[in-house]
């Protein structure tokens, strides 16, 4: 069987899940009149909140009835455009008054996205959740197995996943182009983490900080800071953790530039791949610190054979770390980020997201691509509320992203751990050390659980 036609019944498969799943879904998706208004409720509505909450109302064919952000400026904008609807400062108390809501979208900070998203999955109503899709690989994890319990649709916000861009390099290493892949490489040229003052001028860095503040700040009137912190340890406002995206850069509440990022540069090998995983995982970088997450690092995952597909080894750089291949070629040191797929006929570079080149490019001057067999994307949102009314799969379902983003946790679980771990995912445990266990997981602070 060729690899375009394994891919079709791939995507017929995943379908056909999708319409299981929905069978066994609440009653509101069994009995979905597919022209009637969802009501929809939004956890919260800035920055990539207020993008998704513009991108879903902009037609007006879904009714906003719930809006939820701890900071007050986000919350009463968003209520200005939608009068009618509830306003909440914790998501907590959302939920408690959730009997019209349909579907939940999450657009909070990191550390907090397990924790808005498993109620919603335990009430089965579908998920649409901003990348990363957790803090860790125990909350992937939680999340993971939630939403298969649910059986409803669910997306997690990785735009670029739904462009033309990426389905086109999917379809050709997945039929063959370059013949089998054993090798990829991923790097991104953002150093969001701990750095030198040189290393923050040069990539314009939004903060300079190399650890915790000793001094305590007051928190803008506008914000609930204890809400905020959330399920995190508590600390002292200061105005290197908020606004965003300055947070990213600490453990506490983010995974630096590994688990944002990489939820869209290492999403591309992992799909067209089949990727699922590791089993060992080894990085590199300066010297771990307790709180800040690195500038630049690197990472090595080793994934064993997928059916007809060979063992892979895909390698992960950020900020100053780059591909040996990526040094000594001056046509790719031009693009600061991108993914070079290695195969027995030849390599796939694929950059700013919107460009992709077969090498060498002479040997491919007249290769005839496949047909295209991935239907193209409406858009992630469009997606993702598709699936509510006519049971097609979504791009990135949790079931796909968990995975993907348990991956990206775990080469932060291996830097930080210092050494390289040897990864049971059946059992979830690291095998050979437990320097890694403590990265797992976390405790949330009181008055916080995932159950």
């Amino acid at each position: 069987m060729t690899a375009s036609r394994q891919c079709r019944r791939r995507f017929l498969a995943q379908t056909a899940a999708v319409g299981v799943a929905a069978l066994g879904a609440p009653a509101l998706l069994r009995a979905q009149n597919t022209t009637s208004k969802l009501n929809i409720a939004f956890i919260g509505v800035g920055g990539r909140g207020r993008a998704n909450l513009n991108e879903i109302a902009r037609t007006g064919a879904e009714n906003v009835v719930a809006l939820c952000d701890v900071n007050g400026n986000n919350l009463e904008g968003a209520a200005q455009r939608f009068p009618s609807a509830r306003k909440y400062r914790d998501f907590r108390k959302l939920y408690d008054e959730s009997k019209d809501i349909d579907a939940v979208v999450v657009s909070t900070c990191e550390h907090t996205h397990a924790y808005a998203t498993l109620p919603a999955l335990q009430m089965g109503k579908p998920v649409y959740c901003e990348k990363p899709l957790t803090l860790n690989v125990a909350e992937a994890r939680i999340i993971t197995e939630a939403a298969k319990k649910a059986g409803v649709p669910t997306q997690m916000g990785t735009q670029i996943h739904a462009s033309s861009n990426y389905h086109r390099v999917v379809e050709l290493i997945q039929s063959g182009a370059i013949g089998p892949v054993s090798e990829a490489h991923v790097w991104v040229a953002r150093a969001w983490g701990r750095q030198s003052k040189e290393e923050a001028d040069a990539n314009k860095d939004i903060v300079f900080v190399t650890e915790r503040p000793k001094e305590e700040q007051q928190p803008p009137s506008y914000l609930d800071w204890d809400l905020w912190i959330g399920p995190a340890p508590y600390r002292p406002y200061h105005e290197v953790y908020f606004p965003g995206p300055k947070w990213y850069r600490w453990w506490d509440f983010g995974n630096g530039t590994m688990s944002d990022l990489g939820s869209h540069w290492n999403d591309l090998p992992f799909w067209a791949l089949d990727l699922d995983a590791p089993t060992s995982i080894e990085a590199s970088g300066p010297e771990p610190h307790p709180e800040i997450a690195p500038a630049s690092m690197s990472a090595i995952y080793e994934y064993p054979a997928r059916g007809s597909r060979p063992a892979c080894k895909l390698t992960w750089y950020q900020g100053t770390h780059k591909p040996q291949l990526w040094k000594e070629n001056p046509a790719i040191q031009r693009f600061g980020s991108g993914v070079l797929f290695v195969g027995t006929n030849g390599r796939m570079l694929v950059s700013d997201y919107g460009k992709h080149v077969l090498l060498p490019e002479a040997e491919f001057k007249d290769f005839k691509r496949p047909e295209p067999f991935i239907p193209d994307s409406p858009g992630q949102q469009a997606e993702w509320l598709r699936a509510i009314r006519e049971n097609k799969p979504t791009g990135s379902p949790f079931s796909y992203a968990g995975l993907l983003t348990e991956a990206n946790h775990l080469g932060n679980v291996a830097y930080r751990a210092g050494t390289k771990i040897l990864w049971d995912s059946a059992s979830m445990r690291v095998t050979n050390t437990r320097a890694a266990d403590p990265f797992l997981s976390r405790q949330p602070r009181a008055g916080w659980k995932l159950a």
